[in-house]
């Protein structure tokens, strides 16, 4: 796939984040595990998903601007997989919002994600 493909793919995995995060949390299946973007996300869906495209819009600017050095390419894939990863909390979500999963399973995901959450921004 060629990297300006992979650069949009990713962008749009952030919108998609970005606004099943809004649904969930709104719904209240959800928390938002990043503290900060928790903040924006209480003061309002607009100021935290303005933020969220914002943080992947300046992504996707440098990603694109550097696409000829090889850390770009590494960055852009590392972040790939943990777009994709993050989609699969999204369908895990989705699942036991929907009666699919038991209760049990979105608690050891909320779990695992708060920490992990935790671990990477402490």
């Amino acid at each position: 796939m060629h990297m300006l493909n992979q650069i949009v793919l990713l962008f749009g995995l952030n919108l998609l984040d970005a606004l099943l995060t809004i649904v969930w949390v709104r719904s209240g299946v959800a928390t938002e595990s990043n503290k900060l973007m928790a903040r924006l996300l209480d003061m309002g869906n607009f100021p935290f998903l303005a933020a969220k495209l914002a943080i992947g819009a300046a992504a996707a600017f440098v990603l694109f601007r550097y696409a000829n050095r090889p850390i770009s390419k590494y960055c852009l894939t590392i972040a790939l997989i943990v777009y994709v990863g993050l989609m699969g909390f999204h369908l895990v979500t989705g699942l036991s919002a929907f009666g699919y999963l038991p209760d049990s399973v979105m608690q050891a995901l909320s779990s695992a994600s708060s920490n992990f959450a935790a671990i990477v921004m402490p």
